[in-house]
């Protein structure tokens, strides 16, 4: 796939003609669009996001190792390629959303390698500390700037551009993307040095599965007690006792709908390890989200691990439901 920058400075991308944007600017010694960005990672999140992105009159330049997925985002406007290095050579910000740790290093060596002059690299995903510190290595050699920008939200918040970013590392860098942010997020701050990102995503993500499992167990309870769940769900969701996993996930266990899934339980584990981890070498217990472990590990033993954390609703029935007491 051939994607270079016509003598006249459009963006060409498979005869697709992209018109420069007034006011363009200039980013490590070449010219770009004030309004272009790349996305490595097209799947439930950077899907969302590039979708947002190309709605807001941004010219998203794609890739992912998944034909499916690119086809379906080429449909929505985003300028697919063939590599990681044609998405470095053609932007000057590089998001990545990505679902592996080996995912992240090896798309971090492609940019490192790509010979390119200095990008902005934000990095999305959930990772531990390590892996993130690994990709910001292998990024500063290069001399690029490499940025920890996890996000709090879940697919479909994605969609309706209700995420945080938690953005950490070079401050000028994170300024640069202001607009980006605000073009897919509902709030973004600049949480100071590099890892401050991914420590608030784990103390946010420690509180969502606890606030999973207790939708679940206060779903379950309503319906012994012979409520209406679906006016529990309207009642509930907006009073003190209510969270924002309860109003988005009380509804899914109502209906018994777990797909699509807006988080995989099976990817979830992986983000209550990382979290698990953290916790233990900062020096802190957690018996609630402790307690959480267990039921998302008997989610996956059901089979569930494909569809949304909100399937721990049929854990919960098979495990905490006992005979009423008489009377």
């Amino acid at each position: 796939m051939c994607l270079r920058l016509s003598d006249g400075g459009s963006i060409v991308i498979e005869g697709a003609r992209f018109a420069r944007h007034a006011g363009a600017g200039s980013f490590g010694g070449k010219t770009f669009m004030d309004k272009t960005v790349g996305i490595i990672g097209l799947g439930i999140m950077g899907g969302a996001i590039a979708r947002n992105l190309v709605e807001r009159e941004w010219h998203v330049v794609g890739f992912d190792t998944d034909p499916a997925k690119c086809a379906e985002l080429a449909e929505a406007g985003v300028a697919v390629v063939e590599s990681v290095a044609l998405v470095a050579r053609s932007v000057p910000i590089i998001m990545t959303s990505l679902p592996t740790p080996a995912a992240v290093e090896s798309v971090a060596k492609s940019i490192a390698e790509s010979g390119q002059p200095q990008r902005i690299v934000v990095e999305l995903s959930t990772l531990t500390l390590a892996d993130k510190l690994r990709f910001e290595a292998i990024l500063k050699t290069a001399g690029h700037i490499p940025l920890d920008c996890p996000l709090s939200g879940t697919g479909a918040q994605a969609r309706m551009r209700d995420l945080i970013v938690y953005a950490s590392g070079d401050s000028a860098a994170i300024a640069r993307c202001g607009q980006l942010f605000a073009d897919f997020s509902k709030q973004s701050a600049d949480l100071g040095a590099y890892g401050n990102g991914s420590r608030m995503k784990f103390v946010a993500n420690h509180l969502v599965a606890i606030h999973n499992v207790a939708t679940a167990e206060a779903m379950i309870l309503a319906e012994r007690a012979g409520l209406d769940p679906k006016l529990v769900v309207e009642m509930v969701g907006p009073g003190a006792g209510g969270s924002r996993m309860f109003q988005m996930r009380a509804p899914m266990m109502v209906e018994g709908k777990y797909e699509p899934a807006t988080m995989k339980v099976s990817t979830w584990k992986k983000d209550m390890a990382i979290i698990a981890e953290f916790a233990g070498d900062v020096g802190c217990e957690t018996p609630l989200f402790t307690l959480t472990q267990p039921v998302y590990s008997q989610a996956m033993a059901m089979g569930l691990g494909d569809q949304d954390t909100a399937s721990v609703y049929e854990v919960l029935k098979k495990t905490i439901v006992t005979a009423p007491k008489s009377g």
